[in-house]
């Protein structure tokens, strides 16, 4: 599947069709999801949540770090929100939108949209500037989290809403289509976690349009590519909220950090 892959509308069911899709692949891209308009007002509620945690030096939310850097222009700004849903009542709004429920049928009994576990809806933004701290990410599964807290790894998708419209000189996220259907070595052996940037002859580049929807599973292997490009083209934000099942984990403020987040220094 290298190149071009199939995209799909989200209606008011998921469809053999859309399902067989993801069980095969491991992902799915549903375009216009949401409206420019829409788009927006999330960017804008994200820079109040931002002006508020750079004036008040927000560290943390729930245990988990927030992630800093200096926009193209030298200023600062979070490059990775954590529970940005808890921070602003339009963010929280819009993870109630009923379509998400539509997309709990991808795992079936017991999914849930994890807007108070995990990282919560986590909103990325990513720019490639001399001084930024966040323009890539190495080569991971989002199920490796579930083996550090020992637990079985139990089903996960991740949900991304897409900010920014992207061609693959953007970078973004790239995938190994298939790679959900590994055993359990090579979850944890077939690239060296967050280390390993290198283009995979078999990745996939996720090409959205501002407003686009994707799903990928926790188990496939995948990383953001940093853009070819820089500066004020090079900006691109994404929301991305966990489906999950299993075992009810809430966050709160006195949430410990993870033991794999204290190293979130080495992920650029």
């Amino acid at each position: 599947m290298a190149g071009s892959y199939q995209k799909f509308t989200l209606g008011s069911a998921i469809t053999p069709e859309q399902q067989a899709f993801l069980n095969q692949h491991g992902f799915i891209h549903f375009t216009n999801f949401i409206k420019p308009e829409t788009v927006t007002n999330i960017i804008q509620a994200s820079e109040q949540v931002q002006q508020n945690w750079i004036t008040n030096k927000v560290e943390k939310v729930n245990g988990v770090p927030i992630k800093y850097g200096k926009d193209v222009d030298g200023s600062p700004i979070v490059q990775r929100f954590a529970f940005i849903n808890k921070h602003h009542a339009a963010l929280d709004e819009f993870s109630k939108d009923p379509r998400f429920q539509v997309l709990l049928n991808l795992i079936g009994e017991g999914a849930r949209l994890g807007t108070d576990e995990k990282d919560g809806m986590v909103f990325n933004h990513y720019v490639n500037g001399p001084e930024s701290s966040f323009t890539k990410m190495g080569w991971h599964t989002d199920g490796l989290r579930d083996i550090f807290h020992g637990q079985k790894l139990n089903p996960m998708l991740n949900v991304g809403i897409h900010l920014s419209t992207l061609k693959p000189e953007n970078g973004g996220l790239r995938i190994l289509p298939g790679t959900h259907q590994q055993n359990l070595y090579q979850m944890l052996f077939r690239k060296k976690y967050f280390l390993d940037h290198d283009t995979d002859e078999n990745e996939v580049a996720i090409t959205p349009t501002a407003g686009d929807l994707t799903i990928h599973d926790g188990r496939l292997w995948h990383r953001v590519a940093q853009s070819s490009v820089t500066g004020e083209e090079s900006r691109r934000r994404v929301i991305y909220i966990p489906i999950i099942a299993g075992k009810y984990e809430p966050k709160n403020a006195d949430s410990p950090t993870a033991f794999y987040q204290r190293f979130a220094g080495i992920v650029k």
